[in-house]
C-alpha cells in the first residue's frame, strides 16, 4: 500500500474506509514538509497555498480498492435486467403494468387515497382496479352490445 507522488516521493498511508457506496478505498496523504518545497505543487496539488502554512495539508490521494465485495441487491438486480432473458421480459413492462398504474393516476385522478386505514385503502385500490378493467372490457371485451 504505497503511493508515488509526481516529484517521486513516496506519500503515507492513512488508512482505509469505506464510501458512502461501500466501496473500499485507501487514502494517501503527502507530508506538509515534502508539499512545500516541492517545485511542481502547482501542478500536483488543487490547492498548492495549503502547504505553505502550518495548518496546512500535503496532497491528499484516494483510490478504490477493486477487491471482491458481496454483490448487494442492486447488483443482482442489474445483473438479472441485462441478462437476455431479462431484457425480454423487462420491455414488456410497458404493455403490461405501467399503463395501469398510469390511467389510474392521471386519468382517474387516484393521486392519494382519501381513507385511511389498511382495509379501507384496499377497498379504495380495488374499486379503481374494478372500475379500470370494467372500462377494458367494456372497449375490448365484446361488451358494448
Amino acid at each position: 500500500m504505497i503511493c508515488i507522488c509526481p516529484a517521486g516521493e513516496q506519500i503515507s498511508h492513512r488508512g482505509v474506509k469505506e464510501n458512502e457506496r461501500g466501496q473500499r478505498t485507501a487514502y494517501f496523504e503527502g507530508r506538509l514538509l515534502q508539499c512545500r518545497h516541492c517545485a511542481i505543487k502547482d501542478k500536483c496539488m488543487k490547492n498548492p497555498a495549503s502547504a505553505n502554512h502550518r495548518k496546512g495539508a500535503g496532497r491528499q490521494v484516494s483510490f478504490a480498492l477493486n477487491d471482491q465485495r458481496a454483490p448487494t441487491y442492486t447488483d443482482w438486480m442489474k445483473h438479472r435486467v441485462d441478462s437476455p432473458k431479462g431484457k425480454q421480459i423487462y420491455s414488456h413492462r410497458m404493455s403490461v403494468v405501467e399503463p395501469v398504474f398510469g390511467n389510474i393516476g392521471t386519468n382517474k385522478g387516484l393521486s392519494r387515497f382519501s381513507l385511511r386505514g389498511k382495509n379501507k385503502v384496499q377497498g379504495q385500490w380495488q374499486l379503481y382496479c374494478l372500475v379500470h378493467n370494467v372500462e377494458k372490457l367494456a372497449k375490448y371485451g365484446g361488451l358494448s352490445g
